[in-house]
């Protein structure tokens, strides 16, 4: 099939989904089409259920479906075809793999018949295979047991073997990150069989937690697009309700990197109340419905659709989730969202080829990492920095400190980053807790120092291998890089504070003893020393073996951490045309550029208006304000911005 890519205008769109049920009429299903249209919502998606158009004799009966394409044609709306083969009434989620092989052909004959069908309509715009891939725990299907032992007789003897040391093989992790992309290629060949060169995309989601069963860069051979799902009631526990907005930007981060070159789009949003189903109640406001659509449009998303426009009337989300009101009217948060496209549709010629400026700041996260994490739980006293998530929130610690400097920065999987460069100045890899450093990472990372890069590291990074084997001992392979070994890491019970070229930052968890060999000490006390910064090639790493960042994150204070990275990262070297003179806690920035044009989106969740200057590396440049929903100001390079709002400019 034929990709995409992001270096072809993909046009930018919106929507939300319609929920398609029995008991439905034609009528109200052509005025929630009419409500699409006339909100410059031109996309949606619907799931196809099995369980409503095959009938117990074996006949299909597409008529209610029908009706949605129908109407979809008739208002310009493009639809994605969820694919939803038969599943229990409970299942809010749907199909994620075969039972076992028969099923696997009832699959097959679903799509035959339903892609068959509905790719007839001028709506069919694409298909989504399965909605949500990841389970968060190992399938047990017979169909799973019978592929594992395929796969396992399958693989190689890895060369690298930890020393010859006892260790785990997390061969069952190594599989679902197969198994997923193995069956997301399954049913995409399976779609193509019936409706060749069709767009496919898929929404994983629950980023923050189902990550390492995603081999994103493997996903880009057979997807058109890359999506995900981030719904604050189910996917967000890590954040708190003010930090929702900086919970979404993380999620676009991680799904715009691991699509690469392809494009990717936001496939839900959270868009109305939910009652008895999430993990939390919670009915978003209009003001954030703004933050999410913007912060999704900042961060290169080809647009966004909303969950859902019509409240189902049957199951566990019976009458949850709609941006329409039960008589079919308009909510706030329907009319939010509204007068974001209009904004959009007003200067489509910058938003459809619009590119997030980089900065050259890279958080990168391992898969073994989290596998391990997860392994060595033993259950007992609670710890923010030993719990499963301890990873996961150390990244997004540094992730939120430099967005309230106004700093964008990358959200990768060691995997999808580029190590073969020929340099490096002006980019920097942050290593915050990552628990395992692969051994194939070792000597990329020293190299990527050599070449110019700016690496820092905090934690218990590079604590393991892949294997979970211990690499601190003599012959610790990243002494090159840090320039020093730790002696011994220290468990401690309070959070104690250290001195790190003139930034005060936080010691959480355990503190790692280190004796440097080419690093000098950045931090001593009795004779021990705490950091260490290396000089290798024309690069340097930094090396805090403390939890810093989730101290930082514990203390719900970036200020002394920011300043670290002030002088560790050369920010001003960085040269980004916009930044803030000074950071803004509860404040984050996203900045697009379009030729000689640019965008900044802020968003204000602190409790207070801010009043702040941005630096200006563009001084030609004057603001225009395209958007602000509680009248925020622009003057110069002065930003007045009031508590909950969304303020957009471009820069002319």
């Amino acid at each position: 099939m034929s990709h995409i890519t992001k270096q072809e205008a993909t046009p930018i769109l919106f929507g939300a989904e319609v929920f398609i049920e029995p008991g439905q009429q034609p009528e109200e299903i052509d005025l929630w089409f009419r409500r699409l249209s006339d909100a410059g919502m031109l996309v949606t998606r619907i799931r196809l259920f099995e369980n409503y158009m095959h009938q117990p004799d074996g006949t299909w009966d597409y008529t209610l479906f029908d009706e949605a394409y129908k109407a979809a044609d008739k208002y310009g709306v493009k639809v994605y075809g969820n694919l939803f083969p038969r599943t229990a009434f409970t299942d809010l989620g749907g199909l994620k793999f075969p039972k076992d092989a028969e099923h696997l052909i009832s699959i097959s004959k679903y799509i035959e018949y339903v892609v068959g069908h509905f790719k007839q309509f001028s709506s069919c715009y694409g298909w989504v295979p399965v909605n949500e891939p990841g389970v968060g725990s190992f399938p047990q299907e017979e169909f799973a047991t019978d592929k594992y032992k395929e796969w396992r007789e399958a693989q190689q003897q890895n060369e690298y073997n930890s020393g010859g040391y006892d260790r785990f093989d997390f061969a069952d992790e190594r599989f679902h990150l197969y198994y997923n992309t193995w069956f997301l290629q399954w049913l995409t060949d399976e779609i193509q069989k019936h409706h060749p060169g069709s767009v496919i995309h898929v929404n994983n989601h629950a980023i923050f937690k189902n990550v390492a069963e995603y081999d994103f860069p493997a996903w880009r051979d057979f997807l058109t697009s890359l999506g995900g799902s981030a719904h604050a009631s189910w996917h967000f526990g890590y954040f708190n309700r003010q930090q929702y907005a900086l919970a979404v930007n993380a999620n676009c981060e991680i799904i715009r990197s691991g699509a690469g070159e392809i494009p990717w789009f936001m496939t839900e949003l959270q868009g109305g109340n939910n009652t008895y189903s999430g993990f939390l109640a919670l009915c978003p406001t209009k003001f954030e419905i703004a933050q999410w659509l913007w912060t999704a449009i900042g961060a290169e998303s080809r647009g966004a659709i909303f969950w859902c426009l019509n409240p189902r009337s049957s199951g566990i989300e019976a009458g949850e989730w709609a941006m329409l009101n039960y008589h079919n009217e308009p909510s706030d948060r329907f009319t939010a969202a509204a007068e974001v496209i209009k904004v959009v549709e007003s200067s489509r010629g910058f938003f459809d080829n619009v590119k997030e400026v980089e900065s050259g700041v890279n958080i990168l996260y391992t898969r073994e990492s989290l596998w391990i994490e997860k392994t060595l739980q033993m259950g007992g006293k609670s710890y923010e920095g030993r719990d499963e998530g301890g990873v996961m929130k150390s990244a997004i610690a540094y992730f939120e400190a430099l967005s309230e400097a106004g700093i964008q920065t990358n959200f990768k999987e060691i995997s999808e980053f580029d190590f073969n460069r020929d340099s490096y100045k002006g980019t920097a890899i942050i290593l915050a807790h990552q628990i395992s450093i692969p051994s194939k990472y070792w000597p990329l990372l020293t190299a990527f120092v050599t070449k110019g890069g700016k690496l820092i590291a905090d934690g218990l990074t590079g604590y393991y291998d892949e294997n979970a084997v211990a690499t601190m001992r003599l012959g610790f392979p990243l002494r090159e890089v840090f320039g020093a070994d730790v002696l011994e890491y220290k468990a401690i019970d309070n959070i104690e504070e250290f001195t790190v070229v003139d930034a005060f930052l936080p010691a959480l968890q355990w503190v790692g003893q280190l004796k440097p060999t080419t690093a000098t000490p950045l931090a001593e006390s009795d004779g021990e020393v705490y950091a260490t910064v290396n000089q290798k090639g024309q690069g340097s790493a930094w090396w805090i073996p403390t939890l810093t960042g989730l101290g930082c994150r514990v203390y719900e204070d970036y200020n002394q951490l920011n300043q670290f990275l002030k002088h560790a990262l050369d920010i001003k070297a960085l040269n980004l045309p916009f930044m803030f003179n000074e950071p803004q806690p509860g404040v984050m920035m996203k900045v697009l550029n379009n030729g000689k044009e640019y965008v900044t989106i802020i968003v204000n969740k602190s409790e207070n208006r801010c009043e702040f200057a941005l630096l200006n590396n563009k001084p030609s440049l004057q603001p225009m304000v395209l958007f602000a929903n509680c009248g925020g100001k622009a003057g110069g390079n002065h930003i007045s911005i009031e508590a909950e709002e969304t303020m957009v400019i471009k820069w002319l």
